[in-house]
């Protein structure tokens, strides 16, 4: 894989990944012509007392790009007449610094768009094995460059797709959050997983996992590195989790024939859940990543997948118990799910 660093015309931070040779040097540097001023905005970071968590408020996302046309999407290469956040003429994979960032400021975090394609009309689920190793290895490299930066607690790479969802840009991508502090949802688990492991010395983990192996009903798919299932507690009317044999911490961790069967089998998950219905499903795809400081030996990496559609015309709203309470109520059984994901 090649690498090559440029910068946008405000001083955020370009960076493309070819597959193989990919387009020559000159054309990967090609400039942003649009002169855009610097970004003042900041987040702002505010803790809850009576949870312990901390809430970010960001306001001046309000004015982000909001489901723009076909033909001026940012994230589209640039063409004569019209400069995207792509200056390149085309691409394989492209990272660069949110123009309108959840996470900024010095010790705030950082915020990065992930490209999967040049294509507009492209899906994760299409892109081929050889496509999405690059995007693999690109996760992988920023996990490791944005956990080494000061303040930085957690890396999350994600992808949500679907208006259903609240995607505001349509074209393929996803995001990469560097976290100043551990998410509510790591910080439980990293809990959960410590008071297990002091109990019986034995990773809550690698039990899970086993476990709906061993029980068969739940599980989607099964590889020789990777195996996908239902989780027997799950929130979502169809959600699957996706874990590594070999328990590691993060995505930069995994081997080459580890990042090359998950090149396989993450897509087939993608297209399971568009076979569900007539249309496609909107979806998070997330994945789950050990600290960058804290509880990374006890931590398994693995991807949650779910989708907000419970039937074909019908949707899962996070209503008063979800939203008010946090407590899930789930219309279909995992074991269900799981075979209906299987047979399609």
């Amino acid at each position: 894989m090649r690498k090559t660093r440029t910068a946008l015309s405000d001083g955020r931070e370009l960076i493309y990944y070819d597959d193989g040779a990919g387009a020559p040097e000159a054309v990967r540097a090609s400039p942003d012509p649009r002169g855009l001023p610097p970004i003042a905005m900041r987040s702002e970071r505010r803790h809850d007392r009576l949870l312990d968590e901390w809430v970010v408020i960001a306001s001046h996302r309000q004015g982000r790009t909001h489901l723009p046309p076909a033909d001026q999407c940012p994230l589209c290469p640039s063409a004569p007449g019209r400069s995207t956040e792509i200056p390149a003429p085309d691409y394989q994979v492209a990272v660069f610094e949110n123009r309108f960032p959840a996470l900024s400021g010095p010790g705030g975090g950082r915020c990065e768009v992930v490209c999967f394609s040049s294509d507009h009309d492209a899906s994760y689920a299409g892109l081929g094995p050889a496509r999405v190793r690059t995007v693999l290895a690109a996760l992988a490299d920023r996990t490791a460059e944005l956990a080494g930066l000061p303040g930085v607690e957690q890396v999350y790479c994600f992808e949500n797709r679907g208006r259903e969802i609240g995607v505001t840009l349509t074209h393929p991508h996803g995001q990469v959050y560097a976290l100043p502090v551990l998410t509510p949802r790591t910080r439980r688990m990293l809990d959960t997983v410590a008071r297990h492991h002091r109990a019986t010395g034995r990773n809550l983990f690698d039990e899970v996992r086993d476990e709906a192996l061993a029980d068969g009903r739940r599980v989607v798919l099964r590889g020789d590195h990777w195996s996908a299932f239902v989780p027997e507690a799950a929130r979502w009317p169809y959600e699957v989790h996706l874990y590594p044999h070999r328990r590691v911490p993060d995505l930069a961790a995994l081997t080459e024939p580890e990042r090359a069967e998950l090149a396989v089998l993450h897509p087939e998950l993608l297209g399971r859940f568009d076979r569900l219905f007539p249309t496609p499903a909107p979806y998070i795809s997330a994945w789950h990543q050990a600290p960058a400081r804290t509880g990374r030996q006890l931590y398994a990496l693995h991807l949650e997948l779910f989708t907000t559609r419970r039937a074909a015309d019908k949707l899962k709203y996070p209503a008063g118990t979800e939203s008010g309470m946090g407590q899930f109520i789930n219309d279909i059984a995992p074991e269900r799910a799981a075979a209906a994901l299987r047979a399609v």
